[in-house]
């Protein structure tokens, strides 16, 4: 397959020793030298930075840049050896790409897209992308998550308590009907065939979930192969609710 949604530049292959303070990693290269790499993770990567795990870094040649370095993919066990994408900032580029090409029939059709635009009765949130001129003249609201806590073949959303993805899912709610509102889990992993909320890790949100679908919420659970070469897209997964 040859169908890349996303190309990663040339990464530097290495060990994972480290993950602290949220946003530093600390890798052995391959050539044994050791560096701080920026990790663009905000959450604790339950299950994605276990020390000893083969990781690829990309260079940025910013030589502003405090660390020029930046964590892009860790590989995991759990199943297969696989590589999960743990840069958050990559998923909405990645879907931004994914909507400039219709490549989500579920969607329909849609004319233009805008991204981070201000809604919410407090109008202090961003929906991640609006999508307006569609089929049936509803605007679309679209928000991504990046999934990659898994149990076995089960993609689980979110990894740890998120007040912040609660108060997403109430603001989305309160779009409905007059629009439409879609979640877009983006598992950020090939080994996933199947998809469901982490009640485990935050019950709240499992529940909220579930409240949003009965009142029309849309969710796209979207499968990623991520590997060292790029991202392809795989299709929906079956989703367990």
């Amino acid at each position: 397959m040859n169908d890349w949604l996303y190309r990663y530049p040339l990464l530097y292959p290495g060990i994972l020793l480290k993950r602290y303070k949220r946003f530093f990693a600390d890798v052995q290269l391959a050539s044994g030298e050791i560096v701080t790499a920026h990790c663009p993770n905000t959450g604790p990567m339950t299950g994605v930075s276990t020390p000893g795990s083969a990781v690829q870094l990309s260079l940025s040649d910013n030589l502003k840049r405090k660390l020029p370095y930046t964590l892009e993919l860790i590989q995991v066990h759990d199943n297969e050896p696989t590589w999960v994408g743990v840069n958050t900032v990559l998923p909405n580029r990645v879907v931004k790409l994914a909507l400039a090409t219709y490549l989500f029939p579920e969607l329909g059709g849609y004319s233009q897209i805008r991204s981070e635009v201000v809604y919410g009765e407090d109008k202090k949130s961003r929906v991640d992308f609006f999508l307006t001129g569609n089929d049936d003249d509803r605007s679309i609201f679209l928000e991504v998550k990046n999934t990659t806590l898994a149990e076995g073949r089960l993609g689980l959303f979110p990894d740890t308590e998120t007040t912040r993805g609660q108060k997403h899912l109430r603001e989305l709610m309160a779009l409905l009907p007059q629009s439409r509102a879609v979640m877009l889990y983006f598992i950020n992993r090939g080994d996933c065939t199947h998809f469901a909320p982490g009640d485990i890790t935050d019950p709240v949100y499992g529940k909220l979930l579930r409240q949003a679908i009965a009142l029309g919420l849309e969710v796209l659970p979207c499968r990623f192969q991520v590997t060292p070469e790029g991202i392809q897209y795989l299709g929906l997964a079956e989703y367990k609710f």
